[in-house]
């Protein structure tokens, strides 16, 4: 992986929300809805709960709140008492809500893929491969690419304030390649440099069936074989999407951090047959 400090505004932002870890700031997180962005939002709920924090999620539905950021997202995390706000796969063009977060008091970091445009959005830092400062040369990286790059910048933030010890073990960050794979694929970015390799070695990981949502979503997707780029871009992203398209907007990212098997098979079954009615639809 490259040097986190490689792309614009990544170590100010990871070093902004690692001091909200610390001090116990309620942290909001903003995705999209399609895999990648769900992927994303799973990758940095499950990091937060390995090093003692948490999030609220707010994930928009497509057809009432359409992509990004809203004004009622933004307000809706402020009621919630966030204090901090992360965007995922989004936020890089959302200039209006950014702008109303600011208004709010909600220091606002964004981890987005999508072109920028030459003004960007009010925000405490701007993490975008694709915004036309950056010379990382990583654009071709989906969002949970980004994503996987920050919260190892925030890992690396937490280890260097002593943050990790005997009762708080520092979490390893490979198990979370498994989703980086299938975020990847799904958004169908090139397989080129970074992402072969993190395909590459998620897949291994998604092989060993850590991820219990995932390993649920592979049993009612009838996968008899180890994983490989067909079955995440055919047999389970679809899945993952068809609760935002015919569904609840926020089941893939429970299905994602599903803590117990009854709770895993459930939501898998439920995506299983959403899927359906989106192939009939």
């Amino acid at each position: 992986m490259p040097q986190p400090s490689a792309l614009k505004d990544m170590e100010k932002g990871a070093a902004r929300l690692a001091e909200a870890i610390t001090s116990g700031e309620k942290i909001g997180v903003i995705s999209d809805y399609d895999v990648d962005g769900v992927s994303s939002a799973a990758m940095l709920t499950l990091f937060l709960k390995a090093v003692g924090s948490s999030c609220a999620v707010h994930i928009p539905d497509r057809l009432t709140e359409g992509y990004g950021p809203s004004l009622k997202a933004v307000e809706s995390l402020k009621a919630q008492g966030s204090q901090v706000l992360v965007t995922l796969d989004c936020g890089v063009m959302a200039h209006d809500p950014l702008l109303r977060a600011a208004e709010l008091g909600l220091v606002t970091i964004i981890v987005d893929h999508h072109q920028a445009g030459e003004i960007l959005p009010e925000a405490y830092a701007v993490i975008n491969p694709n915004r036309q400062d950056d010379v990382s040369g990583l654009g071709y990286l989906c969002a949970a690419g980004v994503t996987m790059i920050f919260i190892a910048a925030v890992n690396k933030a937490l280890r260097l304030k002593g943050w990790y010890g005997e009762n708080r073990p520092e979490p390893n960050m490979l198990q979370w390649l498994e989703l980086v794979s299938l975020a990847t694929v799904c958004d169908v970015v090139p397989l080129k440099g970074l992402n072969r390799v993190l395909v590459t070695q998620g897949l291994k990981i998604m092989a060993q069936r850590r991820n219990i949502g995932l390993a649920a979503l592979m049993d009612v997707a009838r996968m008899d074989e180890p994983p490989n780029t067909f079955h995440c871009g055919y047999l389970l992203g679809p899945r993952i999407n068809a609760g935002g398209r015919v569904g609840e907007c926020n089941m893939g990212l429970r299905l994602l951090t599903a803590e117990d098997d009854i709770t895993a098979r459930e939501l898998a079954a439920r995506l299983d047959r959403y899927n359906e009615e989106r192939r009939a639809i």
